[in-house]
């Protein structure tokens, strides 16, 4: 990670993206080559709609050809921006985040798909941010501009969902759709609905505002399990605020999160190799070793997810989170995951409570510590991983556990996990590691 870049993009407060900064962003990007064409879109939070302004702004200032494709998901603005000739994609969002962040997912061009940007683009760009003079007047350059390209975007990515699933009846389902009042509010219920399901939509706010993510969403899911027990529904999908993830409730109101998913359509796909991360429960390992797959581990983030495929050649990768990669895409998207599910639910004819049965989950506990820039760095610079593991080692040894420490790469947190057969126990022992590094760190 650099300066400005986390592992998912730039993220901060949205205070952070002045007209400055997205101008050295584009500068850093684009890097001379103004002959290079950009496309632009975003979330829902209220920062977005004057971010993809300045944005375009600066874009224009470069004389970059853009088009913008206003509220989307992540997923559509990544495939379409490939599909319509576009050089690059500019993302506006901050994913999982409140309402009060925002930040810039990038993409370029691979082989078949857009993937994220490189890490040596990323250093020019950083290069760039570094440079950044708020008093500098840019000349105004000639650029090509397309300014209103959001239904030609939802159609392509649309018809790619209906391509990717193929011919499927989902009529005998009943399911609850949460859009988290984010990016997938534009087509989230409605896709379903052309598969032919019973479709129960909420948190489907497609306007900019403050909504996202607010008590919605995968982040927030009991919304989803009243709505799912209550309608007495057959299953629920929880999309976060940018759609590249998501969650499910099963018919009794159970989640079931990224791991069981992964473990599900490794099983549909009959695929023999997987890729998960350091964070996933135990029981996907067992599940892993029962069915005879594979099971290669990547670090946190679908970036990681997708790297350690390629390298291994496996056709499917995951996080706990939601974030699932199918065949032949290069990162998760939710709507496409929730949809692929429904088809396993559809042809199978069994609840989505025994599918998901096939991962034995250990209990977990998540702890969540503040941690400002700098204490993340001490806490990286002294090793703080392998000494907590080394001195908890025989405790985790007793319950079969596992221990998770972390900084988070989007937020101002250090993340703390710890897994076990006894979930009295890891919780003394969670709480009690959160005590001593707060300590460490002050």
């Amino acid at each position: 990670m650099g300066r400005y870049f986390g592992t998912d993009g730039i993220r901060g407060k949205a205070e952070l993206f002045k007209k400055d900064f997205l101008a050295g962003i584009v500068d850093g990007l684009v890097d001379g080559h103004t002959e290079k064409k950009v496309l632009i879109g975003g979330d829902t939070r209220e920062s977005t709609e004057w971010i993809l302004k300045d944005l375009a702004d600066a874009l224009e200032t470069f004389g970059v050809a853009y088009g913008n494709c206003g509220v989307l998901s992540t997923p559509a603005i990544n495939y379409a921006f490939y599909q319509l000739g576009f050089d690059y994609a500019i993302d506006v969002t901050a994913s999982h985040n409140p309402y009060s962040d925002n930040g810039i997912k990038i993409f370029e061009r691979g082989e078949k798909s857009g993937i994220k940007l490189r890490v040596e683009k990323r250093g020019i760009i950083e290069e760039k941010l570094t440079e950044v003079d708020a008093d500098k007047i840019y000349e105004l350059e000639k650029a090509t501009i397309n300014a209103d390209l959001h239904e030609k975007v939802l159609d392509n990515y649309v018809q790619h969902l209906k391509n990717y699933v193929g011919e499927i009846d989902f009529s005998i389902i009943k399911i609850g759709v949460d859009c988290a009042n984010g990016a997938t509010s534009v087509v989230g219920g409605k896709i379903f609905e052309m598969f032919g399901a019973d479709v129960a939509t909420i948190n489907d706010d497609a306007e900019y505002g403050q909504k996202i993510n607010r008590e919605a969403g995968s982040t927030h899911i009991e919304g989803l399990q009243k709505l799912v027990t209550e309608r007495q529904l057959d299953c629920g999908v929880a999309f976060d605020g940018d759609g590249d993830r998501c969650l499910m409730v099963d018919e009794n109101g159970g989640v079931v999160d990224g791991d069981q998913i992964l473990a599900i359509l490794t099983e549909k796909l009959g695929l023999k190799k997987a890729v998960s991360t350091v964070a996933a429960n135990q029981g996907l390992a067992i599940w892993a070793e029962e069915y005879g797959v594979k099971l290669y581990t990547s670090d946190v983030g679908d970036q990681n997810v997708f790297l350690m495929m390629e390298k291994e050649g496996a056709m499917i990768g995951g996080e706990q989170s939601g974030h699932i990669i199918l065949p032949g895409e290069a990162m998760g998207d939710g709507i496409l995951t929730g949809l692929m599910v429904m088809k396993t639910l559809a042809e199978s004819k069994k609840k989505l409570s025994e599918l998901a049965n096939v991962v034995k989950k250990f209990p977990q506990v998540a702890v969540n510590i503040p941690a400002k820039v700098e204490q993340k760095q001490k806490f990286k610079e002294n090793n703080f991983v392998e000494k907590f593991q080394a001195k908890y080692q025989s405790e985790l040894e007793e319950v079969r556990g596992k221990l998770l420490l972390r900084p988070s790469g989007t937020e101002e947190l250090i993340r703390i996990m710890v897994w076990g057969e006894e979930l009295s126990k890891i919780e003394i022992l969670a709480n009690k590691i959160a005590e001593e590094l707060k300590g460490e760190l002050e």
